[in-house]
C-alpha cells in the first residue's frame, strides 16, 4: 500500500492528474473532517479542503518523502484552516447551526429511535457545551483537541503535521484539555444558574 502511495506521489510530482485524484481519495474525508471540526461550517470546510488539495498539488514536488503522505497533506489542511481562521478574525460558526439548502433549511441532529426525548436533549446540550467550550478555547489549544481528541491522531503524527517536538504536543494538550475542563466547569456552573 505505502509503495502504491510512493508511486503515485512520484506520477503526481510529474503532473498527473488522474494520479492525483487517486492520491486524495483516501484523504479527502479525513481532511474534510479536520477542516469541519476547526471551521464549525460545512460550506467553509469543503472550500478550505478543496484550497489545501490545490495547495498541495502546486507543491507536490517539494514533498521529500521523509514523513507519512498524510501528515503533510494534513499539515496543509491545517494551516490553511487557521490561515482562514485569520481571515475570517476567528468568525467561527456553531456546528449546531442548520445546513442553509435551496429547499431550506436540513437540521444537523441524527436522533436514535431508542432514546427518550429527554436524553436526546441531553446529549444535545452537552454536545453544544463541549462543542462552545472547544469554540473558546485559543487557536493553538482548539487544534490540538481537535487532531487529538476529536480525530485520534497520536502525539508523533500530531508533531509532524504542526511540525513542533512531542514535548511541546503533549504540553499543549495538557494545557489545552486543563483550559477545556474550566471553561467547561465555568459553562455548567452559569446553566445551572441559569435554571435556578
Amino acid at each position: 500500500m505505502f509503495d502504491r502511495e510512493q508511486k503515485l506521489i512520484k506520477k503526481c510530482m510529474s503532473g498527473n492528474l488522474k494520479a492525483f485524484d487517486e492520491l486524495i481519495e483516501k484523504h479527502e474525508k479525513t481532511a474534510y473532517n479536520i477542516a469541519l471540526k476547526m471551521l464549525k461550517n460545512p460550506e467553509d470546510a469543503m472550500d478550505v479542503s478543496q484550497e489545501a488539495f490545490i495547495k498541495v498539488f502546486k507543491s507536490i514536488k517539494t514533498f521529500n518523502f521523509e514523513s507519512a503522505f498524510s501528515t503533510w497533506l494534513y499539515r496543509i489542511v491545517t494551516n490553511t484552516c487557521l490561515d482562514f481562521l485569520r481571515k475570517k478574525n476567528n468568525n467561527v460558526y456553531s456546528i449546531d447551526n442548520p445546513i442553509h439548502t435551496d429547499d431550506g433549511e436540513i437540521e444537523r441532529d441524527i436522533q436514535d429511535d431508542s432514546d427518550t426525548p429527554e436524553e436526546i436533549l441531553e446529549k444535545k446540550l452537552t454536545k453544544e457545551l463541549v462543542s462552545n467550550s472547544i469554540d473558546k478555547l485559543e487557536q493553538n489549544h482548539r487544534v490540538v483537541i481537535v487532531l487529538r481528541d476529536i480525530q485520534g491522531f497520536s502525539y508523533e503524527e500530531i508533531s509532524n503535521i504542526l511540525d513542533c517536538s512531542i514535548g511541546t504536543v503533549k504540553s499543549r494538550i495538557n494545557r489545552a484539555r486543563k483550559n477545556l475542563k474550566e471553561i467547561l466547569m465555568r459553562e455548567m456552573e452559569l446553566n445551572k444558574e441559569s435554571i435556578v
